[in-house]
């Protein structure tokens, strides 16, 4: 194989995130706080950090303000060997349009693809949980000599309706893409598990820009036009994400990827950080997920101003935070979130900023930024009462929006 090829890192995180709302009233989706301390987009950045490809832009669009400002001031590299990580905001060179699709996305940022002239092009999600070695995909890539390659993942029949399903070969070339199909095919020898494509491409430059470039046939988006385009011609392959070797990472781990696209998938993923033995393990420092440090103090857990003893099981306490005489059970608390005696708060997530007063009752609630929950509040245990206030998910999470004026 001929010399380590220069790879251009493109992140899209413009989409609005309508599924989490309220999380994402007042910002984009891969800014929404996760595991307390970090932001869904830390963990795609990580793994192309991690990897040593660090020339990276984020195409930003729709309530970016919070996403800018984590990307600034978190994820700096040394500009020695010209090492970036950039927001790009939707700059509107086709006209005063935002962005028709990811692919429209591309096309209108041509421009950094053209200035810094990469072999490969990496086309990622900002906001997938899991831990990837990209550089294994993109020599798989270069070995096939292919002009896309799509990572993929097994999930079951029930879910695959929102995703692309590929067919492949058994050599690995796709046959045939279906983007989000009411009746998506099955794998071949499992007629409950269909093979979706995980949203992370590998294209080579040229393949790219002129794929995404208009002719007859506008091209908007990737999973919708770009990918069934380049399967047509005979372009495009699967990687096999579960064979991707992490360092640190046991066998538990491998494979292991979460769409958060709604509420309860985010709360999903949350709370297998707190198992026993997490099926994703934070704390691997062979591959670790990067986040900006605020200057906060240790986390402190203590009784309360009336000596009332506190109670902390499979819990993540974040810096800053106290739990002063509460009662914290399988639960993330967010960093500087503050809950007082005799207050309890179970199988629930607190971000950043959260008072919880004291006797209040929390369990199975998301609360957003900024909230103070008023003492002797009961959260999660009446969901007709809930739903006057609070959103509900599918499954019965209650969600408060950050700085909600809880009644």
């Amino acid at each position: 194989m001929p010399a380590e090829p220069t790879v251009l890192v493109i992140v899209l995180a413009g989409g609005e995130g309508k599924r989490l709302q309220p999380l994402t009233n007042d910002r984009a989706k891969p800014a929404v706080p996760f595991a307390g301390t970090y932001r869904m987009i830390d963990f795609a950045l990580s793994n192309f950090a991690n990897a040593g490809y660090r020339k990276i832009v984020v195409l930003t669009q729709y309530k970016s303000h919070s996403l800018d400002r984590h990307i600034s001031m978190t994820w700096r590299f040394s500009t020695l060997l010209g090492d970036y990580v950039t927001p790009v905001p939707a700059q509107m060179r086709r006209g005063p349009y935002w962005f028709q699709g990811s692919a429209d996305a591309i096309y209108q940022n041509l421009n950094l693809i053209n200035d810094e002239k990469p072999d490969i092009v990496c086309v990622f999600g900002a906001d997938h949980i899991y831990r990837m070695d990209p550089r294994q995909m993109v020599d798989e890539h270069r070995a096939n000599n292919a002009g896309v390659t799509v990572a993929a993942i097994p999930v079951p029949k029930r879910e695959a309706v929102d995703f692309g399903v590929i067919e492949a070969d058994a050599d690995g070339k796709i046959i045939a893409f279906h983007e989000k199909s009411a009746t998506p095919p099955t794998m071949p020898g499992n007629d409950q598990m269909c093979l979706a494509s995980m949203g992370n491409y590998v294209f080579d430059r040229e393949t790219l820009i002129d794929i995404v470039t208009p002719k007859d046939d506008e091209m908007n988006d990737l999973g919708g036009d770009v990918i069934p385009a380049l399967t047509a011609s005979g372009q495009a392959r699967v990687y096999d994400f579960s064979k991707n070797d992490v360092p640190g990472q046991d066998e538990r781990e491998r494979g292991y990827w979460r769409d958060v696209g709604t509420l309860d998938a985010f709360y999903d993923a949350n709370m297998d950080l707190i198992a026993p033995v997490p099926v994703f393990n934070l704390y691997n420092d062979k591959w670790p997920v990067f986040t900006g440090r605020q200057a906060l103090p240790p986390a402190k857990v203590s009784r309360g101003r009336g000596g009332e003893p506190a109670f902390v099981d499979g819990s993540l306490i974040c810096q800053g935070s106290i739990v002063s005489g509460g009662h914290v059970e399988n639960s993330i608390i967010g960093p500087g979130s503050f809950v007082d005696h005799d207050a309890h708060v179970t199988d629930s997530i607190l971000f950043p900023g959260v008072t919880i007063g004291p006797g209040a009752r929390l369990h199975r609630c998301i609360v957003d930024k900024n909230v103070n929950v008023p003492e002797f509040t009961r959260i999660g245990f009446d969901a007709e009462q809930d739903a006057k206030q609070f959103t509900i998910s599918d499954n019965g999470i209650v969600v408060i929006a950050k700085d909600q004026k809880i009644k």
